[in-house]
């Protein structure tokens, strides 16, 4: 028997999975829901199977509609740093675009404007913590459904903390954003995107409700 015949393919897709294997699979799972590929009870229903799946072949049967799923069980998972760190002291620190969420992230801010967008970044836990020293200028976080900002732990002592949820309450949670420390003398905001200048121009309603403190 050759490896290219199908006898080769079903014995490969008994091979046992291994937890980095499990892990990718939530992962695609977990983006596709924030994309809007999966509903909240289809991504809940897929997480179980994925957690307990034994071999590749169980894994491939959970992806094989989304976007990327061939290359689940061999593209190496990308690893999050325990700790980042920000130290903003004048202008602005961005994290945008395709960039891994750490563990935990340590901002600092003298004086400046530190920007975290969420929309595309890659999410490779359920939770991440954010220590902010915020002395002087802004700490915004932007968000899109299934992002879940805290700001409860913020000791606010000049400013204020603001939390717009964006649209989507329903969408399944993603990731949960727990924001602690100081804001001495400026602003920490967590937002969705801002409207177009047509979606203003033309007045469609803002894509959020307000919950500030």
């Amino acid at each position: 028997m050759t490896d290219s015949e199908p006898g080769h393919e079903v014995a490969r897709s008994e091979l046992r999975a291994s937890h980095d294997d499990r892990d990718r699979v939530v992962e695609l799972l977990r983006v596709s829901a924030g994309d809007g590929r999966l509903t909240a009870e289809e991504l809940d229903e897929r997480l179980e199977l994925a957690m307990t799946a034994r071999t590749y072949g169980e894994l491939a049967r959970l992806v094989t509609d989304l976007p990327a799923a061939g290359s689940v069980a061999a593209a190496p998972a990308l690893q999050a740093k325990d700790v980042a760190r920000i130290d903003c002291r004048s202008g602005d620190a961005r994290r945008e675009g395709r960039w891994v969420v750490p563990q935990r992230l340590e901002v600092k801010v003298t004086s400046g404007h530190v920007l975290l967008d969420f929309r595309d970044a890659v999410i490779t836990q359920s939770a991440l913590r954010i220590d902010a020293d915020v002395r002087s200028g802004h700490l915004t976080l932007v968000t899109k459904p299934g992002i879940v900002v805290d700001t409860d732990d913020v000791v606010l002592r000049s400013g204020h903390v603001k939390v717009r949820a964006p649209w989507g309450s329903d969408a399944p949670e993603l990731l949960r954003v727990e924001v602690s420390g100081t804001i001495g003398s400026g602003h920490c905001v967590a937002r969705p995107p801002y409207r177009t200048f047509w979606q203003w121009l033309t007045r469609k309603p803002r894509p959020y409700e307000i919950a500030a403190r």
